[in-house]
């Protein structure tokens, strides 16, 4: 019997492993892996597309990382069952694993929309390795691509194609870029920076169809918008979103709504079975409830938690928000929090904005304590805010002070530099 099996070898998985190892050097390890490659950071792949970024430079731990913990690794295998009555997992090629402790990493899945001609061959998704691989290979003869969906991995996408000379189309089904993460004003400067570049973005609109080349209608030769407008391409990028991947337990005793609940534990309701990542809904240290965060940080501060308690370590969650950081078309964004609330009579807003730069500066109060805000353009002073989010600290005293020039730590009176820091 495996002592530790965890599905999932990214983030969250090695993030497990690791703090096992600190608090149990000796106990028997088993992880499952269905990618092959080694660990490599899943935001860098934007960079392995635009050849800023290498598999080699894309790792984040060595090649050695399973040995040097002594770690059983199931790689290029998928779990298929777990009986949490028996404590077994079934992998795909028919083995069995019992276990004493079990954290599901199991991560997100790529949301595939429902289409005509999503099969062909230049159809891509973009969060995996394998998948960038797959663009990259087509980019010798490419000279067009359709980005389908406008949010981050959409912009994302989009930047590494443009930098790598591929005219590119970005169909976003809402009126805005980034609009979950960025407000009006501030999807519209980033749109025209993006526009800049020569990127046609199409907004308002779906792709309801993929069509083929004429000379081969299994390859992408181009899509069919909603108003049956026809633009050619060579590739299509699907890039609408992430799901939740649970499929292990559905249908099981494990709770599960939009993700594998946990508790501050990182633990499911399920006696020793531990979740963490992308496949959870985990805490939320500013609306102080669970929800869905998907982001690779999170995921393996999650992992290091359910690691620690899996060991027997008991070690509390602090819990994530919505954050976002991005450098894409040369233009840094932060986000972080309520940045759009509906009851905004309720909140206090400070705005500064210099379109020409651009640079845009958000912050939302509520009663005197940051909940939210974004950052476009200059963000050098986002990690002060941060601080002062996550600690709840009152700063009514100096709130007139946050967007000016010459704000930093040395602004803040001590008594909120101290608080600002308190590990809670």
């Amino acid at each position: 019997m495996v002592k530790y099996l965890i599905i999932g070898g990214s983030a969250g998985g090695v993030g497990a492993v690791e703090a096992i190892r600190e608090v149990d050097p000796t106990g028997t390890i088993a992880l499952i892996s269905e990618e092959p490659f080694p660990q490599y950071s899943r935001p860098m792949i934007s960079e392995f597309v635009s050849q800023e970024a290498t598999l080699a430079t894309m790792k984040y731990r060595s090649e050695q990382f399973w040995k040097k913990h002594n770690v059983h690794a199931y790689t290029g295998k998928t779990a298929v069952k777990v009986d949490f009555d028996k404590k077994i997992v079934e992998l795909d090629d028919g083995q069995k694993l019992d276990y004493e402790k079990l954290l599901l990493a199991t991560g997100g899945t790529p949301a595939i929309p429902q289409m005509d001609g999503i099969t062909k061959d230049g159809v891509f998704t973009f969060t995996e390795l394998a998948s960038a691989e797959g663009i990259t290979s087509k980019l010798v003869h490419a000279k067009s691509a359709v980005v389908i969906g406008g949010g981050l991995i959409g912009v994302s996408v989009a930047d590494a194609l443009v930098k790598r000379g591929i005219k590119i189309t970005l169909v976003e089904v809402n009126d805005r870029l980034i609009h979950v993460v960025l407000d009006e004003k501030a999807s519209h400067l980033a749109e025209n920076v993006i526009k800049a570049t020569g990127t046609k973005l199409v907004l308002g609109q779906t792709v309801k169809q993929i069509l083929g080349k004429q000379e081969n209608p299994s390859e992408v030769g181009g899509v069919l918008l909603q108003d049956d407008t026809v633009i050619s391409c060579d590739l299509v990028i699907l890039a609408v979103g992430v799901n939740p991947r649970v499929e292990l337990v559905e249908n099981s005793k494990v709770e599960l709504k939009k993700g594998i609940i946990v508790d501050r534990f990182m633990q499911t309701n399920i006696p020793d079975v531990y979740a963490c990542g992308d496949a959870t809904e985990a805490h939320d240290f500013l609306v102080k409830e669970n929800r869905r965060l998907p982001l690779w940080p999170l995921a393996h501060v999650g992992g290091r938690v359910a690691g620690y308690n899996m060991a027997g370590q008991t070690t509390k969650y602090e819990g994530g928000t919505v954050m976002s950081s991005m450098n894409y078309f040369r233009l840094p964004i932060i986000s972080v929090g309520q940045i759009n609330p509906e009851d905004s009579e309720n909140y206090e807003i400070l705005v500064d904005v210099q379109p020409e730069k651009p640079a845009y500066k958000k912050i939302v109060l509520k009663d005197d304590v940051i909940v939210g805000f974004i950052f476009l353009g200059e963000v050098e002073k986002a990690g002060i805010l941060f601080r002062l989010i996550k600690n709840h600290v009152n700063i009514g005293e100096v709130k007139e002070k946050l967007l000016s020039k010459d704000f930093g730590i040395i602004s803040l009176p001590e008594a909120i530099r101290k608080e600002m820091f308190v590990v809670h």
